[in-house]
């Protein structure tokens, strides 16, 4: 197939509106002037293909009842516009000439803007704060030390009424001056309501201050307070915190602990020079200051205190310990962020054609320049394109797939591991879902068509390279467009195909405005449904089991239609078949009414479902030819199309 058309061919006018609204974007433009954030570096000019269809899907649950193109392009040029937001130039330069360090590092997860918190009136504790220092001044008529940060993605500024424990560090000396990038978190809002002209930030202990070994006025302060000790000088006796120990080291790890009376922890597992290794813990509200924290950044802690770990029964062990002490000082020198130049394929190249001109990219539109994680794997969140199966290789994170599932199942029985396999134009990939608790992502059907964000591939051990999507992963998001109201409201995101047309493009979802021709009492049946997956309940041995998660169901189930019928439009008639509130759409009654109706008057059921032919409806139609059959307890087939959605046509 002709690449140029896999928008129609798999999406249909989805992922059409999705290239229109990339070219709206691009078209939009910028500044342009190339101008790097410490941070995440320019903007580019075309947002991440993921990006966008993410943005989109976001609108769309938002607006399930339809949403129009101008409402889906609003809602989509303001994200766009918020995450282009750069300096006035008079700000720009101000600041580039404050910084101290131009390498670029990765932003945080939880990082916010300046201009953010002035928006809101609000700052999260959980948020933080990657800013610069543009003045140390007192509040007059005070002896209290103020702080006013800038950041590279405001406008804006705020000021910080500075925590005294930071006080030795201000003056002609000291390190808290100018220019200055800082990190904080654990911060509270003082708002202008509240008594001053505007809104402040009240102090926080959570302040984290950067370094750069290429500029000498750090490496002179890393060699000399920071070189003399390493973790196997600690003394074991109850003297040693009379010791001013310093100590620099890589983060190897961060990870949380199983809580202590109540009280949460987390421990950063630094490694030295030498190789030695060392746990760093954080207690109660001081695991907030490890958001300022990412894994391979070197930390510098001068005088943490020491203490023996906890073992498993929570109680002293012999080994030791580094704990954030009332007098300990953290500097960080963060990681500088890796990048790569990725080539496009020649699917990627024929299917964009004259679009890659909107495109920083090199050597003749075939290399596109993306960042590396620490573990050298490609970051695709932000490529510009859209990834297609037959791309998947090794060392790559943050893929976006859009596709048809062929097939889903679990792993095992117990576990909350599944696989999925999805198709698109040019291939077919099984992926591992790994979910933090029970299944998460509601009805997942063969043939459904979906979006999947944060897909990442790894190597395995037999040299396979092994595809899988983590819920807990940033980023990671999973949408079944089948089963979407917004899709089937919304005009602009479809376009309405005839039965005729349907059996010639399987591998989609179609949109099509049919009428009901026939329901008869025996196609409709009343089961049980999970409530979580959609699936119908069988009865075992054990009690009820879900037959597709396979976990015990003595709740969270409830009863719902299985229906088969015939529907036709002026080109073609098809036998269909549909679960849940579909079919509640087409019976216009719910299953609980519906079993209140006598049953030994069976021909008043009849009449009724009679009264339901020649309606009008429209509805999305997905092609599961590949099912392996086993929906329900019993071994009938279910017919080849189904409709995943239904909405009463007036």
């Amino acid at each position: 197939m002709d690449p140029a058309a896999s928008a129609s061919a798999d999406g249909g006018a989805f992922l059409e509106f999705v290239d229109y609204a990339i070219s709206v974007l691009s078209s939009s433009g910028g500044d342009g002037d190339g101008s790097e954030s410490p941070g995440d570096g320019p903007a580019p000019a075309r947002p991440p293909w993921g990006w966008v269809v993410a943005q989109l899907l976001k609108s769309c649950c938002a607006y399930s009842s339809g949403v129009t193109a101008a409402i889906l392009l609003s809602d989509l040029f303001q994200s766009w516009t918020e995450q282009r937001k750069s300096l006035t130039s008079k700000r720009k330069i101000e600041l580039t000439s404050l910084l101290n360090t131009r390498n670029k590092r990765r932003r945080l997860p939880n990082t916010i803007t300046i201009d953010s918190i002035h928006e809101k009136n609000f700052i999260s504790p959980k948020s933080v704060l990657e800013a610069v220092i543009i003045d140390v001044f007192v509040l007059p008529g005070t002896n209290i030390y103020m702080l006013t940060l800038g950041d590279m993605w405001s406008t804006s500024t705020i000021d910080l009424y500075l925590h005294r424990r930071y006080y030795d560090y201000i003056g002609q000396h000291g390190i808290l001056k100018k220019g200055r990038e800082i990190m904080v978190t654990g911060c509270c809002l003082r708002t202008a309501m509240e008594g001053s002209g505007h809104a402040r930030i009240l102090p926080t202990e959570y302040m984290v201050t950067l370094l750069d070994e290429d500029q000498d006025e750090d490496a002179m302060l890393l060699a000399a307070q920071f070189c003399t000790y390493s973790f196997s000088s600690l003394m074991q006796e109850e003297s040693r915190n009379e010791v001013s120990y310093s100590f620099y080291a890589r983060i190897e790890k961060i990870e949380s602990l199983e809580p202590f009376r109540c009280t949460e922890r987390k421990q950063i597992v630094l490694v030295d020079n030498d190789g030695g290794k060392m746990k760093f813990i954080l207690w109660g509200e001081q695991v907030l200051l490890a958001n300022l924290f990412s894994v391979g950044s070197m930390l510098a802690l001068d005088r943490p205190f020491i203490a023996n770990c906890l073992d498993s029964n929570h109680e002293e062990s012999q080994e030791l310990c580094l704990e954030y002490g009332t007098a300990t000082q953290v500097y960080l020198v963060p990681i500088a962020q890796q990048e790569e130049q990725v080539f496009m394929t020649p699917t990627q190249v024929r299917s964009q054609g004259s679009r890659l001109s909107c495109v920083p990219i090199d050597n003749g539109a075939s290399l596109v320049t993306l960042p590396r994680d620490l573990h050298g794997s490609v970051d695709f969140s932000k490529y510009p394109f859209r990834a297609y199966v037959s791309d998947l290789h090794d060392k790559m994170v943050g893929v976006s797939l859009f596709g048809t599932v062929t097939s889903v199942c679990k792993a095992s029985t117990s576990g909350t591991t599944f696989y999925l396999e999805i198709e698109d134009i040019t291939g077919v990939v099984l992926m591992k879902l790994i979910f933090i608790g029970p299944w998460s992502l509601g009805r997942v059907g063969v043939g459904h068509m979906v979006f999947i964000c944060g897909v990442t591939c790894t190597l395995s051990s037999r040299k396979i390279c092994e595809v899988s999507w983590c819920e807990k992963d940033p980023g990671s998001m999973f949408v079944n467009l089948s089963l979407l109201p917004a899709v089937l409201n919304s005009t602009c995101l479809h376009n309405l195909s005839l039965l005729s047309d349907i059996p010639h493009s399987t591998n989609r979802t179609h949109i099509c405005r049919v009428r009901l021709e026939h329901i008869g009492c025996n196609s409709l049946k009343v089961l049980l449904f999970h409530n979580i997956c959609g699936c119908a309940v069988n009865e075992h041995s054990e009690g009820l089991q879900c037959s597709f998660c396979k976990c015990s169901c003595q709740s969270g189930y409830a009863h719902g239609f299985q229906l088969h019928l015939t529907i036709a439009d002026d080109s073609e008639k098809i036998f269909a078949w549909c679960v849940g509130q579909t079919a509640v759409e087409f019976l216009q009654i719910s299953p609980d009414e519906y079993l209140e109706l006598p049953e030994i008057e069976k021909d008043e059921r009849a009449m009724y479902l009679y009264t339901l032919q020649n309606e009008s409806f429209i509805v999305a139609i997905a092609n599961t030819s590949k099912r392996i059959d086993g929906y329900t307890e019993e071994d009938e087939a279910l017919p080849v199309w189904e409709i995943t959605r239904a909405q009463k046509y007036e």
